[in-house]
């Protein structure tokens, strides 16, 4: 009888551990270079940024959004125009460096300069690698200018966000 009690025990103890601790793992990514506004905040190099600097690369919010936050709260420090977000000298064409800490398979990237979209790269329904790059050319644009870079997820309805602040010569 203890014996049959210790087998049962020990099977609701494995299919308990099993049901909790194996779940799929989340989709995550941010742009680190140029450094976005997240990848400085984990660097420490901006003040006040709050939980992102322990996550940066958790800015998940449902797609078609436009803003640096993914409408997730306790990352609203992102959409912060008063912060002293550092901004990175460029040209006219950039190459924007993704790091992914999980992936999931990808439906696009796309990049926006003030609510124009000046870039897309398709993510051929792919599971990416663990980095990927883009050269985006901006144009005519020069001075300061926010990018905001999106990753797309192919088999969800999020998409993550990222902005980078640039001084285009």
């Amino acid at each position: 009888m203890r014996r049959t009690l210790r087998l049962l025990a020990t099977a609701v103890i494995a299919i308990a551990a099993t049901m909790f601790v194996a779940q799929p793992a989340q989709a995550h990514g941010y742009v680190n270079s140029p450094p976005s506004r997240q990848a400085f905040c984990a660097r420490g190099q901006v003040p006040n940024c709050g939980e992102i600097i322990y996550e940066p690369q958790s800015v998940e919010g449902p797609k078609g959004l436009r803003n640096c936050h993914g409408n997730v709260g306790r990352f609203a420090q992102l959409s912060d125009e008063s912060k002293p977000w550092p901004v990175t000298s460029v040209g006219r064409t950039v190459t924007f460096r993704w790091t992914f800490t999980a992936r999931h398979r990808t439906s696009n990237y796309e990049y926006f300069v003030g609510g124009t979209r000046v870039a897309s790269f398709s993510g051929n329904n792919q599971q990416p690698p663990e980095t990927v790059s883009h050269t985006v050319n901006l144009g005519n644009r020069t001075g300061r200018q926010k990018v905001l870079a999106i990753w797309n997820i192919a088999d969800t309805a999020n998409a993550f966000y990222a902005c980078i602040d640039l001084r285009v010569s």
